[in-house]
C-alpha cells in the first residue's frame, strides 16, 4: 500500500506550480521553432535576389527575375516536406516516443540550413536544383518539430496555464520572423557598406556584384545557429510520463524521470495507480471508434489549420509584391540588388515587429482565461474584416498618401492572424486526443495547414495575375470566414481542462481518485 500523502504522477502536472523546467521546455523547444519559422520565411526575402543574379537578361529595361514556376518551387517546395515530416514524425512520436526522435529533427535542420546555402554550382539550372533539394528535406526535418513541441509542451504542462506554455513554444515562430528580417537586413546592410554599386537604371550590368552571391547563402545558413544551440538539451529531455506511463507502460521510468522534474518523492506505484485510472480500451487511428470519439475533433483541426494557412503563408511569402503592388517599396530598377533585398528585409521586419509578434504577445497572455474558442473566433472575423477593408477601397490605398494606412490595416491582419488561429490551430491539436494519439493527430492536423501553405505559395501569385490583387485579397477574406465558421461549430474549448479528461481516456467512475491508496 503506497503512503496516503503520495500522489498521482499526472495528477501532480497537472497541478504542479510554474517552476524551472516548465521555463526549459518551452526555450529548448522554442528555439526548435524559431529555427523552423526562420528558415521557411526567410526565402521569401530572398527570391529577388536570386532572379538578379541567376535570371538577369543582357538588355533587359528591368532586373532579373525568378520564372513563376522557379519561383513557385523554391518558395514553395519546403512545404512539401514539411507536410510529410509533419505526418512521419507525427507518427513516430507515437510509436517510439517524442524524445526518440526529437533530436533527428534538429539534425536534419541543421544539415539542410547549411547545404541550402552552399547549394553546388553556378548556372541557373544546377543552383536551383540543389536548392530546392535541400530545402525539401529541410522541410521535412521543420514538419517533424510541429507536432514533437507541441505534444511535449502539452504533456509537461499543468492544465491552469498549458495554453499559455503551448503558445510560448508556437510565439518563437513571430521571433524567427522577425530574426529573418534582421539577419537579412544586416547582411545586406554589410554587404552594401563594403560593396556598393550603382542602380540597375544607371547601370545594369554592374548593378548586382558578384558578392552579392554570398549574401543568400550566409543568410540561409545562418539559420543552422539556433538549432545547433538547442541540440544537446533536446537530447537530454527525459520522455514525458504521460508517454512513459500511459502508452510505454513503464511505470518505474515514469516515476523517477518525473521525480527529477517535480523535484518530490514519486513511487513506481503512483504510475501504476495512473495506468489502472484511465481506459485501457486502446482503440486505433483509423477504428470505427476514434471515428465517433474524435472524428469530428480531427476534421475540426485539419479544415481550420488548411484554411488559416492559405491566408497566412499568401501574405507572408508574397509580402514583398503586395507592397510592390501599392508602391511601398521602390521600383525595383531604382535600386541594387543588395538594396532592394535591404527594403524588402526592412518591410518584413516592421510588419513583425508591429503586427505578428504582438499578437503572439497577447495570445499569451490572454489564452488561459479567454479560451482557445474566442480566441480563433474573433482572430478568424477581423481577418474577414482587415481583408475586406483592404480589398474594397483597394485604389484608395494605392495612392501615395494613403499606403501609412494600407500597412496599418494589413499589420493588422497578422496581429489578428496570430492572436487568433494561427496560434490555436497549432494549440487545440496537442491538448484533444489520446496519448498514445496525441502527435500523430496533431502531425496529421499540422500537415492539413502546410497543405494549405502550398495552395498558397504556389496559387496566390496565380490567383493575382488572374483576379488582380483587389480580388485576391476578397477571396482570402471569404477563406477566413469559411474558418471561422468551421471554429463556431465544431472546434471544442480545452481551457481548464486535463489532457485525460480532454481525450475521454480518464474513465468517469475514476477520475475522482486523486491519491494512492
Amino acid at each position: 500500500m503506497a503512503n496516503e500523502g503520495q500522489i498521482s504522477i499526472l495528477r501532480a502536472l497537472d497541478s504542479a506550480k510554474t517552476q524551472w523546467y516548465h521555463v526549459t521546455t518551452v526555450i529548448i523547444s522554442g528555439m526548435g521553432f524559431f529555427t523552423d519559422s526562420y528558415d521557411l520565411f526567410v526565402i521569401s526575402l530572398i527570391t529577388k535576389l536570386l532572379g538578379r543574379i541567376y535570371y538577369q537578361k543582357p538588355g533587359s529595361s528591368s532586373p532579373g527575375s525568378l520564372p513563376d514556376g522557379i519561383s513557385a518551387t523554391v518558395s514553395g517546395v519546403a512545404f512539401a516536406g514539411t507536410f510529410l515530416g509533419q505526418i512521419f514524425f507525427g507518427c513516430l512520436g507515437d510509436k517510439l516516443g517524442r524524445k526518440r526522435v526529437y533530436g533527428l529533427t534538429l539534425v536534419i535542420m541543421t544539415v539542410c540550413s547549411i547545404c541550402s546555402g552552399l547549394s553546388l554550382g553556378t548556372d541557373p539550372k544546377s543552383v536551383m536544383t540543389t536548392l530546392c533539394f535541400f530545402r525539401f528535406w529541410l522541410g521535412f526535418g521543420i514538419g517533424g518539430d510541429y507536432p514533437l513541441s507541441a505534444t511535449i509542451m502539452s504533456e509537461y504542462a499543468n492544465k491552469r496555464t498549458r495554453g499559455a506554455f503551448i503558445a510560448s513554444v508556437f510565439a518563437m515562430q513571430g521571433v524567427g520572423i522577425l530574426a529573418a528580417g534582421g539577419v537579412s537586413l544586416l547582411v545586406s546592410y554589410i554587404f552594401e557598406l563594403h560593396f556598393p554599386s550603382r542602380a540597375y537604371m544607371v547601370d545594369p550590368a554592374t548593378s548586382t556584384v558578384p558578392q552579392a552571391d554570398y549574401v543568400w547563402r550566409i543568410i540561409l545558413m545562418l539559420g543552422a545557429i539556433p538549432a545547433l544551440l538547442t541540440y544537446y538539451w533536446r537530447v537530454k529531455m527525459p520522455e514525458t510520463a504521460r508517454y512513459t506511463s500511459l502508452v510505454a507502460k513503464k511505470s518505474e521510468q515514469a516515476a523517477s524521470d518525473m521525480a527529477k522534474v517535480l523535484n518530490v518523492d514519486i513511487e513506481a506505484s503512483s504510475a501504476k495507480h495512473d495506468q489502472a485510472r484511465f481506459s485501457s480500451d486502446e482503440f486505433g487511428l483509423f477504428s470505427a471508434k476514434f471515428l465517433r470519439r474524435h472524428g469530428l475533433h480531427l476534421l475540426a483541426t485539419t479544415t481550420t489549420w488548411f484554411l488559416l494557412d492559405i491566408a497566412f503563408y499568401s501574405q507572408n511569402l508574397f509580402q514583398k509584391d503586395i507592397f510592390t503592388t501599392i508602391g511601398w517599396l521602390p521600383p525595383p530598377k531604382t535600386m541594387n540588388a543588395i538594396q532592394e533585398l535591404f527594403m524588402i528585409s526592412k518591410a518584413q521586419f516592421l510588419i513583425a515587429l508591429c503586427g505578428t509578434v504582438p499578437g503572439y504577445i497577447v495570445t499569451i497572455a490572454t489564452i488561459d482565461w479567454m479560451g482557445r474558442f474566442k480566441i480563433q473566433v474573433v482572430g478568424f472575423f477581423m481577418m474577414m474584416l482587415c481583408l475586406i477593408g483592404l480589398a474594397l477601397p483597394y485604389h484608395h490605398w494605392t495612392l501615395p498618401h494613403n499606403r501609412i494606412g494600407f500597412i496599418v490595416l494589413y499589420s493588422l491582419t497578422f496581429f489578428f492572424c496570430n492572436f487568433g488561429p494561427n496560434a490555436t490551430t497549432f494549440i487545440v491539436p496537442a491538448e484533444i486526443f489520446p496519448a498514445r494519439l496525441r502527435s500523430s493527430c496533431h502531425g496529421i492536423s499540422a500537415a492539413s495547414g502546410k497543405a494549405g501553405a502550398m495552395v498558397g505559395s504556389f496559387g496566390f501569385a496565380a490567383l493575382v495575375k488572374a483576379l488582380g490583387m483587389r480580388n485576391t485579397l476578397l477571396v482570402m477574406a471569404g477563406i477566413s470566414l469559411v474558418g471561422m465558421l468551421l471554429t463556431l461549430f465544431l472546434v471544442p474549448e480545452p481551457k481548464g481542462k486535463s489532457l485525460e479528461d480532454l481525450s475521454g481516456e480518464a474513465e468517469p467512475e475514476k477520475i475522482k481518485d486523486t491519491i494512492v491508496v
